[in-house]
């Protein structure tokens, strides 16, 4: 499920669809040196998300789950003027939301409510961004609700196949950090400590206000210039990309007791802003269907096998099985692969993929959330949110050459992970996956 709530993420960041003719015209402007970027909207809903740019680029691997905690500290320890329970009362009464979450890139401190209970939210929404409590009792009962989910994700292997990828993929960079932290780390943790550091981060120089709602620009201006009254402006800050491309194939494995196997596999992708990543993005839906095709109906060797492009600070392309036959599922793998390099893309199945991947996201940008998000998204990661404005031109103009051309280039060579039944698997089979000619073994 996580890979999916991913997925639409990244589809909210790659459009915003929303036609101009039903609503005005998108802007941005700096309050108090913060970028405010607002979308006008007819109905009656707010939603305002308030980031945090960096993810795990902020803090140590010796502190993972820090920032994850102290988003959850926002609502759930209470602030200054009331105890958690008041504060959630409060929001109760208008049925309106307030709640903050982490994830790689950027944190978000999230508020949606009715335009008619703005006056009400507002002053919760701030509250709880500058005057958290981090009370300790409700801090403990926090820490103890994440090492839970910790360690049921733990048990999950789907979850489990995943952050053991990311451990071994992206060894020594940033991405190799889970925002969920660990249960040793999150154990350690502390309110102060957690306080001090939400301090650190909340920041001008970290931030970024985004909101979708009928408002009368004055009046955001006036809220987000109060807002930040007693927001220090905190050292210069750059959000940082890494290019990532394996120099070989590589195979690690983990003995797991599992009703079956799973194996998950990391190849390169371009970066945010490169100039053949709408292509890649096309190539790699077109690519997830085929690798369906033949995983599961002509070879019935996996249930739900899965290709996508998780693209963010670090990209990569990402395919994953759970399959009893994991010697057979590399083989068929390989085949598939060389033969699209050999022989390409249909251009039918370019042309239909270009029109359901805008169709999938205009219906997923219906709402004032999933616009902010895409808002959002195409700032932090793109350093341009008018992006998502573009993005249907863009991608219609995409030739199937460009398409092709993108997959070539970045599916090589490949970092392969496995968990289960060690018996069951023969390692060289995936270590001796060849780079095709052509290819371009760029480092880490």
């Amino acid at each position: 499920m996580k890979r999916y709530i991913f997925a639409i993420l990244l589809a909210a960041a790659a459009i915003y669809t929303q036609p101009a003719s039903a609503q005005d015209e998108a802007y941005e402007m700096m309050v108090s040196g913060v970028k405010v970027i607002v979308q006008p909207t007819k109905n009656e809903i707010v939603e305002v998300q308030t980031v945090i740019k960096g993810g795990v680029q902020n803090y140590p691997a010796s502190k993972i789950g820090i920032e994850s905690l102290a988003m959850t500290a926002l609502t759930e320890c209470g602030t200054d003027k009331h105890d958690k329970n008041s504060f959630k009362n409060e929001l109760d009464k208008v049925s309106a939301q307030v709640y903050g979450y982490a994830a790689k890139n950027y944190s978000v401190i999230r508020m949606n409510c009715l335009k008619g209970d703005f006056d009400t939210v507002w002053p919760l929404y701030v509250e709880a961004m500058t005057e958290p409590k981090f009370d300790a009792t409700e801090f403990d009962r926090i820490k103890k609700v994440a090492i839970t989910r910790l360690k049921s994700e733990q048990s999950q292997p789907d979850a489990a196949i995943d952050k053991f990828a990311d451990s071994i993929a992206f060894k020594g960079r940033n991405y190799a950090k889970d925002p969920s932290g660990s249960v040793p780390i999150i154990s350690k943790l502390g309110p102060q400590e957690t306080k001090a550091y939400y301090e650190s981060v909340f920041t001008k120089s970290h931030l970024l206000v985004v909101v979708v709602g009928n408002l009368d620009r004055a009046i955001i201006e006036s809220k987000v210039k109060a807002m930040l009254g007693g927001v220090k402006q905190g050292a210069p800050y750059t959000f940082k990309k890494e290019f990532f491309r394996p120099l070989k194939n590589s195979f690690n494995a983990e003995s797991r007791d599992l009703a079956t196997n799973y194996v998950e596999g990391l190849t390169s992708g371009p970066l945010p802003g490169m100039p053949d990543y709408d292509a890649f993005s096309v190539a790699m839906r077109i690519f997830a269907n085929r690798h369906f095709l033949d995983v599961r109906t002509n070879n019935g060797l996996s249930y739900a096998p899965q290709s996508w492009f998780s693209a963010g600070a670090t990209s990569a392309a990402r395919f994953s099985v759970s399959t009893t036959q994991p010697d057979k599922y590399i083989a068929v793998f390989d085949k598939l692969v060389d033969k699209i390099k050999t022989d390409g893309f249909k251009p039918d199945e370019v042309a239909d993929m270009k029109v359901t991947y805008l169709t999938g996201f205009y219906y997923k940008n219906e709402t004032n959330s999933a616009q902010a998000s895409s808002m959002v998204s195409n700032e932090v990661l793109f350093n341009n949110w008018k992006r998502s404005l573009t993005m249907v031109t863009d991608v219609k103009k995409l030739t199937l050459d460009e398409v092709n051309n993108a997959f070539r280039k970045y599916i090589g060579n490949t970092i392969w992970v496995y968990q289960g039944d060690p018996k069951k698997v023969t390692p060289i089979m995936f270590i001796n996956g060849t780079l095709k000619k052509g290819d371009n073994p760029v480092s880490h």
